[in-house]
Parts: structure tokens; C-alpha cells; sequence
């Protein structure tokens, strides 16, 4: 899941560097939501999982 967040954060980075600004702050903006989307999803499978084998 985390992959993802990396490729967006890519994109964000190169649209930063070659200066679009529109594009930049809109994949820099899908960057925050998706990164916090997958964190919450990898602490609940955490969660889930010690649940699950305790």
C-alpha cells in the first residue's frame, strides 16, 4: 500500500521540480490523503492481525 504512496509522492516531487504549479500542489494534495488513508490502513491490519492470533 505504501508503494502507492511513494509513486504519488513522486509525482508531486517532479511536477514540483519542473515548476507546474497547478499540478504540483494537486498530486502533493493526493499525497497527504492517500498516505494518511494507507497508514490507517496498515495500523488497523496491525491491529487486526494481533487481534487474530492472540
Amino acid at each position: 500500500m505504501l508503494y502507492w504512496t511513494l509513486v504519488f509522492l513522486g509525482v508531486a516531487l517532479v511536477a514540483g521540480l519542473f515548476g507546474f504549479g497547478g499540478i504540483a500542489s494537486a498530486s502533493a494534495g493526493m499525497v497527504k490523503v492517500l498516505f494518511t488513508i494507507f497508514i490507517v490502513l496498515f495500523v488497523a491490519s496491525l491491529i487486526f492481525g494481533a487481534v487474530r492470533g492472540a
